[in-house]
């Protein structure tokens, strides 16, 4: 079974925000990484770009398939993973501590849309 962690909020396309402050940390969770197999590339975007909830911002690559990433909340990118250019499969090792990207919310609301933890793993189960 896949872990999942308290205190983060899921997206139904499997990405993760840990929230600190006005920031969003987003990465894919566990389950996520699990279905993908080995992550070889990992596509983001550029500091300073602009997402926006339920729309693409890159995309991670297995050598099973290649999967869009879907930005959970709104914002700026004020950081990105650069570790992640070297070592992509630094996701399948620890997907919670190796977020994909930084953002700077414009809108908190927008995490109410979210899950908690509880509701995320009855959607996996599913």
């Amino acid at each position: 079974m896949a872990q999942v962690k308290e205190g983060l909020y899921y997206s139904e396309s499997h990405e993760y925000v840990r929230v600190e402050g006005e920031y969003g940390f987003v990465g894919i969770t566990d389950y996520a990484q699990h279905a993908l197999g080995n992550v070889v590339y990992v596509d983001m975007p550029e500091v300073d770009d602009e997402v926006t909830a339920g729309e693409e911002f890159g995309a991670v690559e297995s050598v099973k398939a290649a999967s869009d990433l879907i930005s959970p909340v709104s914002g700026t990118v004020v950081e990105v993973n650069e570790a992640l250019d070297d070592q992509p499969e630094l996701i399948n090792q620890e997907p919670w501590e190796n977020w994909i990207i930084k953002v700077e919310m414009s809108d908190k609301a927008e995490l109410d849309a979210l899950m908690d933890a509880e509701a995320y793993k009855a959607f996996c189960e599913k």
